[in-house]
């Protein structure tokens, strides 16, 4: 069965090191490309470049916004170790550098040893089928069309007007179209869910990320990820979020920061 996420983030090689790929219209938030999205689609020109498959941690910068349509990624292998190799590379949109990214990647299904120690525990969630589609009952655009995502009940107040004073967002994660969870559908989650900035009062609008990081830690099990993003430090232009991601087994499979422009 052919997925609408696998066709959004093909590369094809063009020369050593270069790929073609087109950012696919309906991965967006307000007509630019989703983070999350734009991060799937470069790492998986990294991972060609290196051949190996999970980027174990992986930083974007965003320089540009990122309309649909055709883009051109450079990949370069700064080091081939035994157990990562690791990856720089950047996305160009109508002759200008988009965004600059550096990754190590490895094999996770390599390292699937129980966790030592996790002082963290997945987010208290109602059932999935007890939360809401898209957390509002709005009408979907953009990325969201792509996703079964189901927020808290206790968390959607922004989408009405009602805040609820919790920088904090949590809810599940899964595809549309019933697509399984790999670690590049992870880095979609990562920056799938309503900033929780937009839960404090007064706070509306675009948030706009600046730079991004996550840290995989294990191959997903088979099942809607669980999540939970705060923020807490707002100050000045800028909000700092933090977020966990945690597979159908209980495992956190990904730990998540960005930095993002707060609403004028």
């Amino acid at each position: 069965m052919s997925y609408a996420f696998d066709s959004a983030i093909a590369v094809r090689r063009t020369a050593d090191g270069v790929y073609g790929a087109e950012v696919h219209d309906g991965w967006d938030i307000m007509g630019n490309a989703n983070g999350g999205y734009a991060m799937a689609l470069i790492a998986h020109a990294m991972r060609a470049e290196c051949e190996r498959p999970d980027p174990i941690t992986i930083t974007l910068h965003y320089l540009a916004p990122l309309p649909p349509g055709p883009v051109t990624i450079t990949a370069e292998v700064v080091k081939r170790g035994r157990r990562f190799s690791t990856v720089r590379a950047s996305l160009q949109h109508g002759g200008r550098t988009a965004i600059v990214a550096l990754a190590a990647f490895g094999d996770l299904s390599a390292s699937g040893h129980a966790p030592v120690h996790v002082e963290l525990s997945p987010p208290t969630l109602p059932p999935f089928d007890e939360c809401p589609a898209r957390g509002d009952g709005a009408e979907p655009f953009g990325l969201i069309r792509r996703l079964d995502m189901r927020l808290h009940p206790d968390d959607t107040g922004f989408a009405t007007g009602t805040p609820s004073g919790n920088s904090r967002v949590r809810g599940w994660f899964a595809f549309a179209d019933g697509r399984p969870l790999d670690s590049l559908a992870v880095l979609l989650a990562a920056d799938a869910f309503p900033p929780p900035v937009l839960n404090l009062p007064g706070v509306m609008g675009w948030v706009p990320t600046i730079e991004l990081t996550v840290h995989l830690r294990a191959v997903a099990a088979p099942g809607p990820l669980r999540c939970v993003f705060e923020s807490s430090v707002v100050q000045g232009d800028t909000c700092v979020e933090d977020g966990e991601l945690w597979d159908s087994s209980g495992v956190c499979v990904a730990q998540v920061r960005q930095i993002g422009l707060m609403p004028n």
